[in-house]
């Protein structure tokens, strides 16, 4: 991968996957499959910290399992972290049940993020990227736009400035000018996530172009989860559901970030096609054929 251009780092949404031995990793079960994924790629998204909300339990991640990640890793590897679910969900997790909704205390808490972060210290010069997912919000969790990003601004105004800070939304709606305005006057990024039923990525790019500077996130996602996870039975060592249109857009929209100067984060998602190692090997294929040219 010695031609990927610097400005670019791809890798997968995780990477504790058995299916992978054979595609990313050895049959020695003794191995770290951290440490031999970081032999192949440059950085990866961790997932696992986001799931942080249980109730009335918040769980922060643990010190020693950071000190393994970093000990894991060369130097020169990168995390893209996505913040605790704890500080991003408006509501406590409903899951199926009917009835009023229950505020999470915990939303946008400065206090929780301090914390957070200083857990993360240990790793903090291999932070690529902090990204902030935030749910559908549809009018029972907030009651528009401008009162979500007035809470947002008054969050981020406290957020230390050494990190790259990412915002994805998962509403369409909420993609327009006034949001992509917000987003540059405040040093933040948009995370273009492709899936979940958001528009298409390549669309939305086209229309905000302007607005994309400095450092972007892209997540390849896949919408219907359950029907790949039925095609590959949650053995993600195969190509389920090939993309084609969209790896040739993508190679397209890459292209010109690059050519803007931005420097551009991709993470894959096994969902996406139905392997993640192979959707990225599939990808550079495309996008490398054009750079040794």
């Amino acid at each position: 991968m010695s031609h990927i251009p610097k400005l670019l780092r791809i890798g997968t949404c995780s990477w504790k996957y058995d299916s992978w031995k054979g595609v990313v990793y050895s049959n020695d079960i003794k191995k770290n499959y951290l440490s031999e994924y970081a032999q192949k790629y440059s950085i990866v998204e961790v997932d696992q910290w986001f799931w942080s909300l249980f109730g009335d339990k918040v769980v922060m991640p643990k010190p020693d399992i950071i000190a393994e990640y970093v000990s894991s890793v060369p130097k020169k590897f990168r995390f893209s972290i996505k913040v605790p679910n704890a500080i991003t969900l408006t509501h406590q997790y409903q899951h199926g049940r009917k009835g009023s909704l229950e505020l999470n205390p915990h939303y946008l808490s400065h206090d929780l993020m301090e914390n957070f972060l200083q857990l993360l210290k240990p790793m903090s010069r291999q932070i690529n990227s902090l990204i902030f997912q935030f749910e559908y919000l549809n009018r029972q969790k907030m009651a528009n736009q401008m009162v979500f990003l007035q809470q947002l601004d008054k969050f981020c105004q406290k957020l230390p400035p050494a990190f790259h800070y990412c915002i994805e939304i998962r509403n369409p709606n909420y993609l327009n000018k006034i949001y992509f305005d917000f987003l540059q006057q405040r040093n933040l990024s948009h995370v273009f996530l492709q899936g979940y039923w958001m528009p298409s990525i390549f669309q939305v790019y086209k229309q905000f172009e302007k607005y994309i500077k400095n450092h972007t996130v892209i997540r390849l996602l896949g919408s219907d989860r359950k029907d790949i996870e039925q095609q590959t039975k949650n053995k993600w060592n195969t190509i389920a559901d090939p993309k084609n249109g969209d790896l040739l857009n993508l190679k397209d929209m890459i292209n010109s970030l690059i050519e803007k100067g931005v420097m551009v984060t991709l993470n894959v998602n096994n969902h996406y096609e139905g392997s993640a190692p192979m959707t990225i090997d599939r990808f550079l294929k495309l996008f490398l054929r054009d750079v040794i040219k």
